[in-house]
């Protein structure tokens, strides 16, 4: 049984190569809408793990209400002293963000500031690749770069670089499992108070750090509730709920790219069906001779089906890689009011496209197996 069936898929991969052009272009074709699908699957998975709350998350976000790009949110940065006396909080790190542009943007430049001591506390997972951070706290005007930033500037060690209207010396070049830092530059809290004319004492935000995640919603309400008649009162939430809530533009617009990936996956399904009924009718007497020589019935539907799904695995695999590459190449961030989305590919993503693939060229070849299989030897002899 095992030998039949891998004489089929050779005989399959024999059928296939004989209409080269036919065949290469409808994995071309396939690869092209499995493209856009592992694309669109990047940002989607992207999106869910930015703002999908776990059981491990204890970090809260102290903005100021109804406020959302940084550049209105000010808060006193002696609101810190207050916030650390509460039950529960572990850690509170007062943070100042500048960027280039609060709309939906794909160049966005954030810079986040942040106090020097503070810094292995706000980000623990990051890893100098060039540079070193005691040489980032030597120099006030000093910044870490994330490596995606600095990849898509082209900036190295020693560089200087102007954005937003702040001037920085780069003083390392960072890398972290968590996909923000690595789009972000990391500068010194006085500094960007001055740079960015917020003046020394206001901050953008406050990061605040729980002893466990189910203290996170009784510490919000009464950090909330302590600074509702001040004159800055304050909206808390959860890091990955002020990611969702903050960004809502970036969010609408990744939720859109859902339709593309149900449209490239039509798209392939129809490709890969046509092309699988043009190899039939162009088949029809070399599949009645196959019969005549000992083929059941069930071996010529295997043997089409076979072919489909040979060609949306190989559109596939190609097509995944491609995005693949491609993402890791580009290192695309999305930013939305202050927030940014890098758009990493993962292994379930390759995976999940090859699944599909292999799923799409079996749906499609179903029929055109069908047809092959229940046309009658004699009519098919005299085919023309």
């Amino acid at each position: 049984m095992i030998a039949k069936s891998f004489n089929i898929v050779l005989l399959a991969v024999k059928q296939l190569t004989r209409h080269r052009i036919r065949s290469l272009l409808t994995i071309l074709g396939v690869a092209a809408g499995m493209f856009l699908f592992a694309t669109v699957e990047t940002m989607q998975g992207s999106l869910r793990r930015a703002t999908q709350t776990t059981a491990d998350d204890t970090t809260l976000v102290v903005y100021r209400d109804n406020r959302f790009c940084p550049a209105t949110s000010r808060l006193p940065e002696h609101y810190e002293s207050t916030i650390r006396k509460i039950e529960g909080v572990r850690e509170v790190i007062p943070i100042q963000i500048v960027v280039n542009n609060c709309g939906a943007s794909l160049d966005i430049i954030a810079f986040r500031g942040v106090p020097p001591d503070s810094l292995t506390k706000y980000a623990p997972q990051i890893q100098v690749l060039d540079g070193t951070v005691e040489s980032w706290k030597q120099r006030s005007d000093a910044a870490l770069l994330g490596r995606h930033f600095a990849a898509r500037r082209g900036l190295k060690v020693g560089d200087r670089f102007d954005a937003a209207g702040v001037v920085v010396h780069v003083a390392g070049i960072i890398d972290s499992p968590e996909p923000q830092d690595n789009n972000v530059a990391y500068v010194h809290l006085p500094f960007l108070q001055q740079a960015s004319r917020a003046g020394l004492g206001v901050v953008t935000q406050f990061n605040v750090r729980v002893t466990s995640a189910e203290r996170l919603d009784p510490v919000a309400k009464e950090i909330d509730e302590y600074f509702r008649s001040e004159q800055a009162p304050t909206r808390t939430r959860p890091e990955k709920a002020f990611f969702a809530d903050t960004a809502q533009e970036l969010v609408e617009l990744v939720g859109f790219t859902r339709w593309l990936g149900l449209g490239a996956v039509a798209a392939v399904l129809g490709l890969v069906a046509n092309a699988v009924l043009l190899v039939v009718r162009a088949r029809v007497k070399e599949n009645a001779v196959l019969q005549t020589l000992g083929f059941g019935q069930r071996a010529i539907a295997l043997l089409v089906a076979v072919e489909g799904v040979l060609l949306g695995l190989a559109g596939g695999v190609l097509g995944v890689l491609s995005a693949l590459a491609f993402l890791r190449w580009q290192s695309i961030t999305i930013g939305n009011e202050g927030v940014t989305l890098a758009i990493m590919p993962d292994l379930d993503v390759v995976l999940r496209g090859l699944l599909t693939a292999f799923a799409l060229g079996l749906l499609a070849s179903l029929y055109p197996a069908w047809q092959a299989a229940r046309r009658p030897i004699v009519s098919s002899l005299r085919a023309v």
